[in-house]
C-alpha cells in the first residue's frame, strides 16, 4: 500500500524572508499556437523571438513493462519551429538527416546548451533502428539555430545546418549541459542501454556519470571537435539525474550553477532534497539545506536582484515527494505528481530559502517540461534574468510548453501511464508587482549535527559523536577525494539527543577520506577526515 506521512518536521512559518523580498505575483496565462503537438523532455533553442523544438516524447511517463516502454513510435521525428508572437508553427521531419543525426535527434532527455547560435545536444535516450535497440546515443551535434529556422520556415532542405561527432563521454541522458567561461559542463545524468525494467531484471545495463565532465567546444565552418577535456567525479554527491541545473549568480557575482534535487539516492529510490552549487573552482553541496517542493526535471526560471543580492528561482509543478495539503507538508515516497508552483532564494550572506507560492498550475503538469525564458529581458549571459534591471510593475519573463500531464497522482506508480500524456499547452508566464505578498516559508535547514574526531587521525578507529533531533534512520557512506565509494552500509543502536560510537575505517587505504552520515533517507553530513598511515 502506498504509504502518506504528513511530515511534522518541516515547520511552517510565516517568515520576513518571504514577506518582502520577492513581491511579485506568478501569472499562468495559456497561449492557442496550432500546429504545435504535446510534447516533453525535449531540447530547444531560440533565434529573434523563434523557437526550435527538437526531439522529446509524443507520449505520457514511461510505462512500467519493458515491452511497452518508450515505444519508437512515440519518438519525435519533426523539428519544430514556433513563432510566439504570431503564433505560427512550421516543422520538417528528421528523416532526411544522415541515420546518426536523425536517430539523435528523435531521443529523450538530451543534455543541451544554446551558444550564441549553436545548440548544441548531447546524448539522449531512444530505440534506435541502427542498433535495433533502445540506446543512449554517444554524440554530440552542433545546430545551427538561425539558418535551420530559416530552412524549415521557407521549407529548404535542413541538411546542412547539423555537424555531430562521437565520444563515448558524450554518452549520456537526463544530465544537463551548461557553460562556465570558456568551459561545457555536462553535469550528472547516466548511461542506459537496453529497455526499461522496474524489477531491476537484466533488460538494461545503467552506469551512473557520477561526474561533471568539462571541455571546451571549437565550432568553425565544417569543424567540430572537443579540446581540454576532464571530470571530476564523486559517487554521493553527483549521483544524479532527472534534476533541475539551475544558472545562478552568486553572492560575489559569480556566474555558476546550481543542481536542484534529482534521483535517486544510493540506498533508497527516493530523491536527493539538498542542492550542490557548480562554480569554475570546482562543487560545493549544501548539505545544510532540503528543497522539498521540486524533486524532478521541470520548467523553471532564474532571476537575479542585483539591489538586495538575491538569486531566485521558480519551480513550476512536475514530479516531487513533497506537497502541500490543506496546509500540511505532505511527504508521500511514492513521489507523485503535483501542482505545485515554488521558490528558492539565495539571500547575500548564501542562506537558502523555500516557498510555496500561493498559485498552482492548472493540472497535475510540468515534469520534463521547459521554460523558455524572453530574451529582450535584460539577462546574463547564462540566461538568468536580471530582476533589478527591470523597472515595469508588470513583465513576461517567458513560456512555459509541453511537458507530461496526469489525471492522477500516482498515475506512474499505479501503472496507469494511460492516464499520462505530453501536454501541448503553451503558458505566458508573467510577474505582476505586488508588495503586499505574505509568503509561508519552508524551514529546509538539516537539524542533525556530527562530531568526528580525532581529526588527523593515525588510528583505524574514529569517534563519532552524534546530536538526533529524533530517533531515525541512520546510513553511512565512505568515499575517496577521487569520487570512489569503499564502503557503506548502516548504523543501529544510535537513540535521540546525543550518542557516539567508535567507527572503524580500517578499510581506507588513503590519506583522505570522506564519510558521509545520511539521517532519515533526506539529511546529509558529509565530513573530511585525514588518515596517517
Amino acid at each position: 500500500m502506498k504509504k502518506i506521512y504528513i511530515f511534522l518536521l518541516v515547520l511552517i512559518s510565516q517568515s520576513f524572508h518571504g514577506q518582502n523580498n520577492f513581491p511579485y505575483d506568478v501569472v499562468l496565462t495559456p497561449v492557442t499556437v496550432s500546429g504545435l503537438p504535446g510534447l516533453h523532455s525535449y531540447a530547444y533553442g531560440q533565434h529573434n523571438g523563434k523557437w526550435l523544438i527538437i526531439g522529446g516524447r509524443k507520449d505520457g511517463i514511461h510505462a512500467r513493462q519493458p515491452f511497452n516502454a518508450f515505444p519508437g513510435s512515440q519518438n519525435n521525428t519533426d523539428i519544430y519551429v514556433v513563432d510566439i508572437a504570431t503564433q505560427q508553427t512550421w516543422s520538417a521531419s528528421v528523416n532526411s538527416l544522415p541515420t546518426s543525426i536523425k536517430e539523435q535527434l528523435q531521443s529523450t532527455n538530451m543534455n543541451f546548451y544554446q551558444d550564441g547560435n549553436a545548440l548544441y545536444i548531447i546524448g539522449g535516450y531512444s530505440f534506435a533502428t541502427s542498433a535495433n535497440d533502445h540506446i543512449t546515443h554517444d554524440k554530440l551535434t552542433a545546430v545551427d539555430v538561425s539558418g535551420l529556422i530559416t530552412a524549415i520556415t521557407t521549407n529548404a532542405s535542413i541538411s546542412s545546418y547539423f555537424k555531430q561527432i562521437s565520444n563515448p563521454n558524450f554518452a549520456i541522458t537526463g544530465g544537463q549541459l551548461g557553460k562556465i567561461g570558456n568551459e561545457f559542463y555536462l553535469v550528472g545524468g547516466h548511461r542506459f542501454d537496453g529497455r526499461y525494467n522496474p524489477m531491476n531484471n537484466p533488460t538494461f545495463t545503467q552506469t551512473y556519470s557520477n561526474s561533471i565532465r568539462k571541455f571546451e567546444i571549437y565550432n568553425s565552418g565544417t569543424q567540430l571537435s572537443i579540446s581540454n577535456y576532464s571530470s571530476i567525479t564523486d559517487a554521493v554527491h553527483l549521483h544524479r539525474r532527472d534534476y533541475n541545473l539551475l544558472p545562478q549568480v552568486f553572492p560575489n557575482g559569480e556566474l555558476g550553477y546550481t543542481i536542484s534535487s534529482g534521483v535517486f539516492q544510493i540506498a533508497v529510490d527516493l530523491p536527493f532534497l539538498y542542492p550542490v552549487d557548480i562554480k569554475a573552482s570546482g562543487y560545493f553541496p549544501q548539505t545544510q539545506f532540503n528543497q522539498y517542493l521540486s524533486n524532478y526535471h521541470s520548467g523553471k526560471a532564474c532571476l537575479y536582484e542585483a539591489t538586495l543580492n538575491q538569486m531566485h528561482n521558480l519551480f513550476f509543478g512536475g514530479i516531487s515527494q513533497y506537497y502541500y495539503q490543506a496546509g500540511n507538508l505532505i511527504q508521500d515516497n511514492t513521489v507523485p505528481f503535483v501542482k505545485t508552483i515554488s521558490r528558492t532564494t539565495r539571500t547575500v550572506t548564501g542562506d537558502l530559502y523555500e516557498y510555496q507560492l500561493p498559485v498552482e498550475m492548472p493540472n497535475l503538469k510540468g515534469a520534463g517540461a521547459e521554460f523558455i525564458p524572453n530574451k529582450n529581458l535584460p539577462h546574463y549571459s547564462n540566461e538568468v534574468i536580471q530582476l533589478s534591471n527591470i523597472t515595469a510593475n508588470e513583465f513576461v519573463i517567458g513560456y512555459l510548453f509541453g511537458g507530461i500531464q496526469s489525471a492522477s497522482p500516482t498515475a506512474f506508480t499505479n501503472n496507469q501511464t494511460g492516464l499520462t500524456s505530453a501536454d501541448p499547452t503553451v503558458y505566458e508566464v508573467k510577474l505582476v508587482k505586488n508588495t503586499s505578498l505574505n509568503i509561508q516559508t519552508i524551514d529546509g535547514q538539516n537539524p542533525f549535527s556530527v562530531i568526528v574526531s580525532p581529526n588527523p587521525t593515525y588510528s583505524d578507529t574514529l569517534r563519532v559523536e552524534f546530536d538526533l533531533p529524533y530517533e531515525t534512520t541512520v546510513n553511512y557512506i565512505i568515499s575517496t577525494l577521487d569520487g570512489k565509494i569503499v564502503e557503506e552500509g548502516d548504523i543501529e543502536e544510535i537513540h535521540k539527543g546525543k550518542s557516539g560510537m567508535n567507527f572503524d575505517v580500517s578499510l581506507v587505504k588513503t590519506d583522505l577520506m570522506i564519510i558521509t552520515f545520511i539521517f532519515d533517507n533526506k539529511f546529509y553530513i558529509s565530513e573530511k577526515v585525514i588518515k596517517k598511515q
